[in-house]
């Protein structure tokens, strides 16, 4: 029989929790998810400015909505979360936003243009690093009903002018053309001819590429490849009158707008339904790894493929990890925790307090309290690690008569006031504030 030393049961040993979160997915705690929040809002500011409304997706879709992405793309091909679910339909957990909005247009035919935004998750099984989560999420806009070039114009500056709004300065904005269907066709086929004759240049992830999508090659970051790379036909070569015009009238409106940007024949973007219209937001301040925080291009097909009537879209989408990265890179847009305008300390019974942080609620400051039956001590300390600016203080003093101890945290400066009136009170120190609800 073994006998354990006397000192192993004073060991405080660390409790290992049953579950934890899975790979590639993690928690968003505060005072982070407060900064998502604000990071949200600004965007919601912005694009609404615009006309552009809130529209929220299902999570997922049946799977054929999402292989309309192209059978030749990794999110269809190795990222897809899909399941048979018990009713034995194909279900997908969507990678991206655009095709399931694509399909509500289809299914509820809304009147043109149609100009949403939104914010969610997306789902890709894909190896997680700084920046890139099988769980990420993304805000974005997709305007569906015009082939206006201009509108092109709107939606790659509306994206970056949100970039600016958060104090973003190394962010650069590349675009490109990939032109029509017979285009972007013909474009493939001189890609195909062109890297199978140098097939044994190519690094083995790329002739891999090849034989799916010749387009993805271009996007390989193997020193391997760049010099084939570079030397490859061009789209630009291929694009028909109607997609140059088209392509010129939208360097033309982000030249007006006075938004700079880099034309990148490179750049085809992820995804098959792309045409015409294709863009990139790029943070220099990240590593190659991670550098497009955003980006988006023009589907005038997708609804119709979804089985909607032939209808125009173009759109974007902005990666929050991604964008927060390049924040923190460039020490902008930091958030903040709430600012709390008032804590309560009550010494009696907690029924006072329970009713003051009520009153003031309604009216719209920001208030905490203590509980437990805390001492004063004990609960002056809490008003002070929570940075509130004002406490206010219920004795039983104050208690029986009706009153409060109204104490400034930042200059120990304090008076006496009826409970009747701290609302006003605390109005003049801090401000007005906007009612949360009607307490007539």
């Amino acid at each position: 029989m073994s006998h354990r030393p006397w000192w192993c049961a004073r060991l405080a040993l660390p409790v290992v929790p049953s579950f934890q979160t899975s790979p590639g997915t993690r928690d968003i705690l505060p005072p982070q998810a407060g900064r998502w929040r604000a990071f949200t809002s600004q965007f919601a500011d912005i694009v609404e400015s615009a006309g552009y409304e809130c529209i929220i997706p299902p999570m997922f879709e049946d799977l054929g909505v999402f292989l309309r992405l192209g059978d030749a793309t990794d999110v269809v091909t190795k990222e897809m979360y899909d399941f048979e679910d018990k009713g034995g339909r194909r279900i997908a957990l969507r990678p991206e936003h655009t095709a399931g909005i694509c399909r509500s247009f289809a299914q509820h035919r809304p009147t043109t243009p149609w100009k949403v935004w939104y914010s969610g998750s997306n789902f890709r099984y894909e190896k997680a690093q700084a920046g890139r989560f099988r769980q990420f999420d993304q805000v974005g806009i997709e305007v569906l009903g015009s082939t206006d070039a201009l509108l092109d114009v709107e939606v790659i500056s509306l994206g970056w002018q949100f970039f600016q709004s958060l104090g973003l300065t190394n962010v650069v904005l590349m675009i490109n053309s990939l032109g029509d269907p017979e285009d972007r066709a013909a474009y493939i086929e001189a890609l195909r001819e062109y890297f199978e004759s140098h097939s044994e240049k190519l690094s083995e992830e790329s002739r891999a590429t090849l034989q799916r999508n010749p387009l993805r090659v271009l996007d390989s970051k193997r020193v391997q490849d760049r010099t084939i790379i570079d030397a490859a036909p061009t789209i630009s070569q291929f694009l028909s009158e109607d997609a140059q015009v088209h392509f010129t009238k939208v360097k033309a409106g982000l030249d007006a707008l006075g938004v700079t940007y880099s034309v990148s024949e490179g750049l085809v973007r992820g995804l098959d339904y792309y045409q015409r219209t294709v863009f990139e937001y790029v943070s220099t301040s990240l590593d190659s790894a991670q550098t497009a925080v955003g980006g988006g291009g023009r589907y005038d097909g997708l609804v119709e493929d979804l089985g909607g009537p032939a209808t125009p879209g173009v759109g974007f989408a902005l990666g929050i990890d991604r964008t927060l990265l390049a924040c923190d890179s460039e020490e902008v847009f930091q958030g903040a925790s709430p600012q709390i305008d008032a804590f309560i300390v009550d010494v009696v019974d907690g029924m006072t307090a329970l009713r003051l942080a009520d009153e003031l609620r309604a009216a719209g400051f920001t208030v905490d309290r203590a509980y437990d039956g805390r001492s004063m001590k004990s609960q002056m300390k809490v008003a002070d690690r929570s940075g509130a600016r004002i406490a206010i203080i219920i004795g039983p003093d104050e208690a029986e008569a009706g009153n409060c101890t109204v104490r400034n945290l930042m200059t120990s400066e304090q008076s006496l006031v009826l409970q009747t009136e701290v609302v006003t009170h605390l109005a003049s120190i801090v401000g007005e504030r906007n009612p949360r609800r009607n307490t007539q």
